[in-house]
């Protein structure tokens, strides 16, 4: 393991974090200038006019840095990369002209089908889900794998509501992929996450609210979250593909349930209300936070912590011998009681304004 644990482990995503900082200023700029910002107004909330192209930024130094530095390899990652691309320049054509579902939807199932038949990732090994034995699916994993794809592309999409939100839950998320290859010595694998958490954190300097900065001055856009979304998805799958893997098919779905859970909760709630599905509203689950009160700083820390133990109960659970079925009546029990509980957000926003009142009394 110290072969590989050496100073070009550290360099590249450092290097890769100040290559996003730095891009970013001249970047921003320039979209200011062109007119690529997105406005107040309407369901936006924040102040003046931000420029959405943090995921462009992002994933350009992820693809070409990943690739000239040699941490990506190209003949592994090209599917990946195509999908990428096809995202980003739809993604932004969407931040600039609003797309309709009905345009991006088969946008996503075309990536979603390019990923399972010709990037060789799919989701033909569930574990022992169910206690009965291994579980294959076979031929089915192809569509199983498209589904997948498609619900986290629009999850994570969802979720981008809030300041630092969407960066910080898929950095952690990533973070949580990258310890099980550590651990499994999926090293090269390591390497390339570690690459893509560092090109995050340099957009959260901008985009996540702190004591120095108030607020946003960089939004992912649509083409951003889409894009984490599509990459969150294929690792999700390949590191999950059998029994020698890094990661177990439940342990990821603990990972990644949090934006999962969310987007299910608001389509079961407006269905149920006879709207929409895809309408947009203030039902999300940061939208409670807000509701109840919370700053949007703290509030997209105590997501963030709340992914972060998602992913602790899913992979440390495995780890220390708590059988699969057991997590996975775990998770869907705690699907179903959430979606139960969001039918009417008010509840949620009772319940954080009592854990706020018992804090402050703690305090």
């Amino acid at each position: 393991m110290s072969e590989y644990l050496n100073l070009s482990v550290f360099i590249m995503p450092i290097i890769a974090f100040l290559l996003v900082v730095v891009l970013v200023m001249p970047f921003r700029k320039l979209a200011c200038k062109l007119g690529i910002v997105d406005a107040p107004g309407g369901r936006k909330h924040h102040d003046f006019a931000v420029p959405p192209i943090g995921g462009l930024i992002i994933f350009t130094v992820f693809m070409v840095f990943g690739v000239l530095s040699g941490v990506v390899s190209l003949q592994a990652y090209w599917p990946l990369y195509v999908s990428l691309v096809i995202l980003l320049v739809s993604g932004a054509m969407d931040d600039q002209f609003s797309l309709h579902a009905r345009i991006k939807f088969p946008i996503h199932i075309f990536v979603a089908g390019l990923i399972a038949f010709m990037g060789n990732v799919q989701a033909a090994y569930l574990g022992d889900l169910f206690g009965f034995g291994v579980v294959w699916i076979g031929f089915f994993s192809y569509p199983l794998t498209i589904i997948a794809v498609v619900l986290l592309i629009n999850s994570v999409n969802l979720m981008d509501g809030m300041d630092g939100l969407a960066g910080g839950v898929t950095a952690v998320m990533f973070s949580w992929f990258m310890v099980a290859c550590i651990i499994s010595g999926w090293f090269d694998v390591a390497q390339v996450l570690g690459l893509l958490v560092a090109c995050i954190c340099g957009f959260l300097v901008f985009n996540m609210r702190n004591p120095w900065r108030r607020k946003a001055s960089l939004f992912l856009g649509d083409a951003g979250s889409m894009s984490l979304g599509l990459v969150l998805a294929w690792f999700s799958v390949l590191l999950a593909r059998g029994p020698i893997a890094p990661i177990e098919p439940i342990s990821v779905a603990w990972i990644v349930g949090f934006p999962i859970f969310d987007t299910c909760a608001q389509f079961y709630r407006r269905v149920r209300a006879g709207q929409d599905p895809f309408a947009p509203d203030r039902g999300h689950f940061h939208h409670h936070f807000m509701d109840a009160g919370v700053s949007v700083h703290r509030a997209s820390l105590a997501i963030i912590f709340i992914v972060a133990v998602m992913g602790g109960i899913g992979y440390g659970g495995i780890a220390i011998g708590v059988p699969p079925v057991v997590l996975t009546v775990l998770w869907c029990i705690l699907l179903l009681v959430h979606m139960a509980v969001s039918r009417k957000p008010e509840r949620y926003v009772c319940l954080i304004k009592n854990l706020m009142v018992r804090a402050e009394k703690s305090n």
